[in-house]
């Protein structure tokens, strides 16, 4: 088993070492940068008594002056990156002490008519998805909420294989996240692939040999200007004939100018994402079909990002007063730039889309692969086609602290139906949702809390927690009753794991002990497999009319006075209830 406490902790001292090397290297960049600047100063103010010594002196000052602003851009980048390398060490640590504060619960992606988020604490303060995620961009936040949700039975080796080797990626799963997290962008992916396959170009097909053309003529005046050939007035109507032709078109290039300039920091940034993705040898099958989305036989996707980004850069350059007039006036850059981009989008405009979905899914897989490392002890399900749906030893809740959580068995085969007994805060529904999490997470690809699992996969379906709805005028038992509908018709047409604890809460006893054997009995004779929990033992008899039928239940004890829970999961029928004794024991009755 790894020390994963001491695996972080010395990351942490790592990456602390590398910050304190870099704000060295930082403060001696910095020092020699105005070393240079106020020696360069110093030089031309000597030199002025000779324009060539001037020249000479600029022409080195200068060059070296941006070598080192480039070269502290590129230091402090390097330090951004080993702070966010830090943070999620350090971070890591945290969750170690069972610390999720930090971490984005996802209540925005909870549904209540989902096949099951609402029930088994997917979402929300405490959730899984709180406990699990580590994505770092909008869109694998998204992605890891629609994998959880998603309850789909296939291909769940290759996801098994790809979450493993993702789990052993640490450093690369840490570098990419780092990169991630330092992404600031003004625009969404998504309005982006949009808009690139909505665009509508602008520039005449003419507009490919007429910049160039006019260029050099434009150059040809120039020389015959200074050769005084011609007279000034024809050099500045020559501009004011190029500032017109441009012109022309003012409203539609400052349109797109005005949309590059909120694209830019997107492809700037995310090249270096699909860099990382393109340059990584990876084994798994599925990891292996997600890098091929942005892989191409010519050259680099990262590389083609990355010219897009620059082509945006050139019209930025248009917010220059001196640039927009003379460049346009003379050389028409703005229309070739324009329609440079215009190429660009035509080539690859309809494929963006499928190099962020692949930058998204690296994301959210870098968190499945997260988690499978940071529980070594969890077993990844065997998959199988046997009549047993789930067989798991020493079965326990993922999110409990593994020194008190009380580990289970529990075998179900297809068809069977698990009917749960047992006192109040005995470990009923507790026992539901470590079921509900098994399938879930087995069905996703993930190592599950036990010992061993075999597994035959199933979709799951749940109803534990439903609501009325003041805003529909919809009272708790008419909720109820359609949850119930929904199960009903979802299993005519699929398979399904049903859990459900307590149903028909919303009617008087009688009524909810005849219709909840009614319900179990309709489910039982479609052959469905699932559990129920109730405090109704009336409903155990079922057991003695199906023999797919069992009852199972968690007992508690009143020991010197104090009740005492095992919360063990045990064969046959709950005896002791201890609702009387609790209201007596806090003084609410005599």
């Amino acid at each position: 088993m790894k020390n994963l406490e001491e695996f972080y902790t010395q990351k942490v001292k790592g990456f602390d070492k590398d910050i304190d090397e870099l704000n060295q290297k930082l403060f001696s960049f910095s020092a020699l940068r105005l070393i240079i600047f106020l020696g360069t100063v110093v030089a031309v103010y000597f030199a002025s008594v000779n324009a060539k010594y001037v020249i000479g002196v600029l022409c080195v000052g200068i060059p070296l002056f941006l070598f080192l602003v480039t070269k502290y851009s590129n230091l402090k980048y390097l330090k951004s990156k080993k702070e966010e390398l830090k943070k999620i060490n350090s971070l890591e640590l945290k969750v170690l002490k069972r610390d999720y504060s930090l971490l984005h619960n996802g209540k925005e992606f909870a549904e209540d008519t989902h096949f099951f988020s609402q029930d088994i604490d997917l979402f929300g303060e405490g959730s899984f998805y709180q406990f699990s995620n580590r994505t770092k961009l909008v869109e694998g936040n998204r992605l890891l909420a629609d994998i959880y949700k998603e309850n789909s039975i296939s291909d769940i080796n290759s996801k098994q294989d790809a979450i493993s080797e993702m789990g052993e990626k640490v450093d690369w799963r840490q570098e990419f996240s780092a990169m991630a997290a330092l992404t600031k962008t003004e625009t969404s992916t998504h309005t982006i692939a949009t808009w690139l396959k909505n665009y509508q170009p602008f520039v005449p097909k003419a507009m490919s040999y007429i910049p160039m053309v006019f260029s050099v003529i434009s150059i040809g005046i120039f020389i015959a200007y200074f050769l005084d050939q011609i007279p000034e007035s024809f050099l500045i109507t020559w501009l004011v004939l190029g500032i017109i032709i441009v012109g022309v078109f003012t409203k539609k290039v400052t349109s797109l100018g005005h949309s590059a300039t909120k694209m830019k920091s997107t492809f700037d940034q995310y090249n270096q994402l699909l860099d990382m993705i393109e340059a990584t040898d990876f084994t798994s099958v599925l990891l292996k079909k997600q890098q091929a989305n942005i892989l191409s036989k010519g050259e680099k996707n990262s590389n083609v990002l990355k010219k897009f980004a620059s082509l945006l850069s050139n019209l930025d350059r248009n917010n220059n007063l001196l640039y927009l007039i003379f460049a346009n006036g003379f050389f028409l850059r703005s229309l070739t730039d324009c329609l440079a981009i215009e190429k660009w989008i035509s080539n690859h405009g309809n494929a963006v889309e499928s190099w962020f979905d692949t930058i998204a899914f690296f994301d959210a897989y870098s968190s499945l692969g997260n988690f499978a490392f940071n529980h070594p002890l969890f077993s990844y399900p065997e998959i199988t086609n046997d009549d047993v749906v789930l067989k798991a030893k020493n079965a326990g809740h993922p999110l409990l602290d593994p020194a008190k959580s009380v580990l289970n068995d529990i075998t179900i085969e297809g068809g069977q139906f698990f009917i749960i007994t047992g006192a109040n805060m005995a470990g009923k529904s507790t026992f539901l949702r470590t079921v509900s999490l098994q399938i879930m997470m087995a069905n996703v690809g993930l190592p599950v809390c036990a010992e061993t699992v075999s597994y035959s996969p199933i979709k799951l379906i749940t109803s534990m927690r439903t609501t009325d709805s003041l805003t529909d005028d919809e009272s708790y038992f008419f909720s109820e009753l359609k949850r119930l509908r929904y199960i009903v018709d979802e299993i005519q047409t699929d398979r399904y794991f049903i859990v459900l604890d307590e149903i028909l809460k919303g009617t008087n006893s009688t009524d909810k002990a005849l219709g909840s054997r009614k319900f179990v009995e309709r489910l039982v004779k479609s052959k469905s497999t699932g559990i129920i929990a109730t405090h109704d033992l009336s409903l155990c008899e079922v057991a003695n009319e199906y023999s797919a039928v069992k009852n199972h239940y968690f007992d508690a004890e009143i020991i010197d006075d104090e009740l005492h829970f095992d919360y063990t999961f045990k064969d046959g029928i709950c005896q002791n209830m201890n609702a009387s004794f609790l209201l007596k024991k806090m003084g609410i009755i005599e």
